[in-house]
């Protein structure tokens, strides 16, 4: 049996971009160490629902949360966007190292590049784990939110990331069977199980043909063989309509018999957090 909706799980510890997003869609929000734990948990029923980034504005997809998606059974219920904004935490001015999450200190190199050129950087599990490590150690300071400063760290500087539009968009997740064909956007996962010159043509055509946008479509490897992807396909029209529906039949109907699959993740609608 799930837990009530109130109940979400996502990367922790406390005060990660991903609990803001949690604290969105439920009253409770715990956390695991990796995205892919994440995903387990509500497709085993542990969890009614998970929070996972899918997109950095500046950075690009989540690679890790792609193929889990892949290798999961669970439906995609909400989007969450919520702006990015970066402070540099530390003690005291002096400090040896940076530490945050891996696309946090990406999305800032240009300030720490001009600003600390010789501080090296720690890439660790979440921004809120670089906070921690800073709230630790006076020789590190920290990539996070600014609300995360408090008596013993203190803001440096704000708004560090290289681009002012950064955002991150984020996936509710729950069990399959609450999978909707109702929203305004969808994600497929697409296996051809196949190559051959104009597959990918012959899978885009499909939902050119029929007027309908394609947010974004990417490449991941299959782990099968060298040079064998799947498709990741987020698509702006809900599975309800007669017109996605068609799309991703003959999607389907593309894909090999023997090894190809389509997964549909869902239909959902976008909300935005603005704090």
């Amino acid at each position: 049996m799930c837990d009530e909706p109130t109940r979400a799980v996502t990367l922790g510890p406390t005060g990660t971009y991903s609990h803001r997003a949690a604290r969105a869609v439920a009253d409770e929000v715990e956390f695991r160490e990796s995205v892919t734990a994440i995903v387990d948990a509500v497709a085993s029923g542990e969890f009614a629902r998970g929070v996972v980034p899918i997109e950095n504005s500046i950075e690009g997809s989540v690679t890790e949360t792609l193929d889990a998606l892949a290798e999961y059974d669970v439906a995609v219920v909400q989007e969450v966007v919520t702006p990015i904004r970066h402070a540099l935490l530390a003690q005291g001015e002096s400090f040896e190292t940076v530490a945050s999450h891996s696309q946090a200190l990406a999305q800032c190199r240009g300030y720490l590049e001009r600003e600390y050129p010789d501080v090296d950087l720690e890439a660790v599990a979440s921004t809120a784990r670089g906070v921690e490590h800073a709230r630790e150690d006076p020789s590190v300071a920290a990539v996070g939110h600014p609300d995360n400063a408090d008596g013993d760290l203190r803001v440096l500087a704000e708004d560090i990331q290289d681009r002012s539009s950064n955002a991150t968009r984020f996936f509710v997740l729950a069990p399959l069977a609450e999978r909707s064909p109702a929203g305004g956007k969808s994600t497929l996962v697409v296996y051809p199980g196949a190559d051959y010159p104009g597959l990918l043509l012959e899978l885009l055509r499909a939902f050119a043909d029929r007027d309908i946008n394609l947010a974004r479509i990417e490449s991941r490897p299959s782990g099968e063989r060298l040079g064998d992807y799947r498709f990741h396909v987020d698509l702006e029209a809900g599975l309800y309509e007669d017109r996605a529906e068609a799309a991703v039949a003959d999607v389907e109907a593309l894909v090999s018999d023997d090894e190809g699959w389509v997964r549909r993740l869902g239909s959902y609608d976008v909300s935005h957090v603005v704090d």
